[in-house]
């Protein structure tokens, strides 16, 4: 069954927009992972940035004691995080890029470029019980460097199959290369997850791509509940979700 990591970032992204540097605010992310929990979410997902830009430090404590499922620690690669991760021991640590001048993540890991890094951080991780994803483009030099510094899943980034959704040939090219990063990620053992920008109208086709055990996608659940509620925002793309098979199909977008 293809699982669905809820990301709540944006809920803290609204609520520090009014309430930064205070004691509390609303609305409330701890609470709003309750609720995609309540609604079938499978796990969280929330990435405590460098910035402290949306969720910040008690949220992630708090989300560890109070969530029930998988909580999947989104983290740059950077000691304060990293000692963080450590303290809090998440069930999976993801590790992304991180710019200061982004408004999301934008594109992949390097893992050829920080391997040394890479796979120290990995190491410390593993040795207290989180399972590691690193986030990383379909590209599939990075894959295999993946497999090579220890990590136990890739997140594949979809962002570039999101963007020219709507432009048939440019699509279907990164559907295909969406198709290769997976098989490539199996063949060398990796867990593949996907995810970045995903939403009700592109993530049927994400169907063709083999392998997937979660998908992660927090603004298209987040931007839908203003106007649905939270809980049903999480149904409705769990919906779209079912029936995924997990095995290779022929590429045959309309």
């Amino acid at each position: 069954m293809l699982k669905l990591g809820v990301n709540i970032d944006h809920v803290a992204t609204l609520r520090q927009a009014r309430y930064r540097g205070m004691e509390r605010g609303e609305p409330d992310p701890i609470a709003a992972a309750l609720l995609c929990e309540q609604a079938g979410a499978h796990g969280i997902t929330a990435h405590l940035r460098e910035d402290r830009r949306h969720i910040i430090d008690r949220d992630i404590v708090a989300l560890r004691k109070a969530i029930r499922t998988r909580l999947n620690f989104e983290m740059a690669n950077a000691p304060e995080i990293v000692e963080i991760a450590l303290a809090v021991r998440p069930d999976i640590g993801c590790l992304v890029p991180e710019k200061r001048e982004e408004i999301s993540t934008e594109g992949g890991l390097d893992v050829l470029g920080h391997e040394a890094a890479l796979r120290e951080t990995i190491r410390r991780m593993k040795e207290s019980g989180i399972e590691v994803s690193l986030f990383v483009d379909p590209d599939l030099a990075q894959i295999e460097a993946s497999a090579r510094v220890g990590a136990q899943f890739i997140e594949l980034h979809t962002g570039a199959y999101a963007e020219v959704f709507h432009q048939k040939a440019e699509r279907n090219r990164e559907l295909e290369r969406l198709v290769a990063a997976a098989e490539q990620g199996y063949q060398v053992g990796l867990r593949i997850n996907a995810g970045h920008g995903l939403n009700r109208e592109n993530l049927p086709l994400l169907h063709v791509v083999p392998h997937l055990e979660e998908l992660n996608i927090g603004h298209s659940i987040i931007s839908r509940a203003l106007f649905v509620g939270l809980e049903k925002a999480v149904q409705e793309i769990l919906q779209v979700m079912e029936g995924y098979g997990g095995k290779p199909q022929t590429l045959s977008a309309p």
